[in-house]
């Protein structure tokens, strides 16, 4: 549990200008103590994936402790000539009172399931929804991309190399972190290496190169300087005599462990060339790094052609999610508190998929025993009873209290134990939903069902 004393950079005023307008709305309507509950959720996975990685609770749990309108925020909504006295006061004395329940930071998610259950009065938890969405959206969606990466690159090092290529300075230092929950051993990034305690790398630029009339002279005194597992770019120029002048420094300077780069060119045709090259040479624990806008794509073709590639520096194609960058988390209302009883509400759409699941929920995952493989989802309305399960099969409850009364709940800042729980949970999925051969089964209880059929029915009544 964690009180927040400190006072963190305020970030109140980070929401869309219309969460305020319907929040004075709510205000004046006698909202104030209105409870209502919201979901989260997605619903599709990006790049026709199988499932999804769950990032991004921690700088909302910091966002939330810490939310509160300063003078000048009050002074700023004055000017806009749309806000009552009444109201600027009531944001004066504003902080989060609700509740906010979520599934675990790096956990397997799946569409359409409720990732984040948020319980408060209606002005408050309307103010969450820019800055929740934002964070769940961005990060779920890099650490799923680092994901199909790393899985691609089968055991093989993949260091995210994106920062140059981000959008704006805060997407590539939450990049990062995201990156590492996905399964990348390392950023580039060094400020993120400082903020969140990841490992940080890199090799050397071709302006190191360049610095020095001669290429065989320029890695000689990279090797004075770093002569532990020094990695040397060798495509400044002509990558084969690149490479001969790399093996001539590290045989001037006896090192064994070492490594070489290149980042242009055709990455498997030279990969296979410098291999050989390395091998009669007698360097055969010098690693082959290679780099060059590369994603899960061409690095599973890669290796597909046996290219002898040791690992990977990921960039822009990461760190951008260029293929599919777009992870659509929703926040929904589905009930609202009447005489202390949730009663269930629905958006509804011509687009069926977009039609939600109504009421507070609960969300459980169903394990087999013996194997520990995941089986499938199932949801239940939150005072439902269960059904009692097969005695093969045991229940895991998914969504756990985060934050009450101010404070935080179970809150995780290590970034490495998060990517050691992802890479756990992976290995408990079936080998067919892991690679897609078959959808993972979501699963609504029989109560929930009628219940969402109900809702739909009520709905088309008030039509006819």
């Amino acid at each position: 549990m964690e009180n927040f004393s400190k006072k963190k950079s305020n970030l109140a005023l980070f929401c869309d200008f219309y969460e305020l307008t319907m929040m004075q709305g709510y205000f004046l309507n006698g909202f104030e103590n209105k409870v209502c509950y919201f979901d989260v959720f997605f619903r599709k996975v990006p790049d026709k994936g199988s499932f999804a990685i769950f990032a991004g609770l921690s700088d909302v749990l910091d966002f939330i402790a810490n939310l509160h309108f300063n003078q000048e925020d009050i002074a700023y909504l004055r000017s806009q000539n749309i806000f009552c006295e009444a109201f600027l006061k009531y944001l004066e004395h504003f902080k989060f009172n609700g509740e906010i329940y979520s599934v675990q930071e790096g956990e397997i998610i799946f569409p359409n399931e409720p990732l984040m259950i948020i319980k408060a009065n209606a002005i408050e938890a309307q103010l969450l929804e820019t800055f929740l969405l934002l964070n769940i959206n961005h990060q779920s969606l890099i650490a799923t991309k680092a994901n199909r990466i790393v899985r691609a690159a089968k055991n093989r090092p993949v260091f995210e190399f994106g920062s140059r290529r981000a959008h704006g300075s805060d997407a590539a230092i939450k990049g990062a972190r995201a990156a590492i929950i996905g399964g990348c051993i390392s950023s580039s990034c060094t400020l993120a290496g400082k903020k969140y305690n990841i490992n940080i790398s890199g090799t050397m630029a071709h302006s190191w190169v360049q610095m020095f009339d001669d290429e065989f002279k320029a890695f000689c005194h990279y090797l004075q300087l770093y002569p532990k597992n020094p990695i040397l770019l060798i495509d400044t120029y002509d990558y084969k005599q690149g490479l001969n002048n790399a093996i001539k420094a590290f045989k001037k300077f006896k090192i064994k462990q070492c490594g070489v780069r290149i980042d242009s060119g055709n990455l498997e045709r030279l990969s296979k060339e410098i291999r050989a090259i390395l091998n009669e040479n007698d360097l055969l624990e010098c690693k082959i790094i290679v780099s060059n806008s590369l994603d899960e794509k061409s690095i599973e073709k890669l290796l597909k052609n046996k290219a002898p590639i040791d690992a990977f520096g990921v960039g822009e194609r990461l760190i951008t999610a260029s293929s599919d960058p777009i992870f659509g988390c929703v926040y929904k209302l589905v009930a609202i508190e009447e005489n202390h009883i949730a009663k269930p509400k629905i958006k509804i759409s011509e687009d069926k998929h977009k039609t939600t699941i109504p009421h507070f929920k609960k969300l459980f995952r169903i394990y087999d025993k013996k194997s520990q493989k995941m089986l499938f989802d199932e949801l239940y309305i939150y005072d439902e009873k269960l059904i009692k399960l097969d005695g093969n099969l045991q229940r895991q409850e998914l969504l756990k209290c985060v934050f009450k009364e101010g404070k935080i709940f179970n809150k995780q800042d290590n970034i490495k134990q998060i990517a050691l729980y992802t890479k756990n949970q992976i290995s408990k999925l079936d080998e067919k939903s892991l690679e897609n051969k078959e959808k993972y089964k979501i699963k609504l209880s029989k109560k929930l069902k009628k219940l969402t059929k109900n809702c739909l029915q009520i709905y088309k009544n008030t039509l006819e």
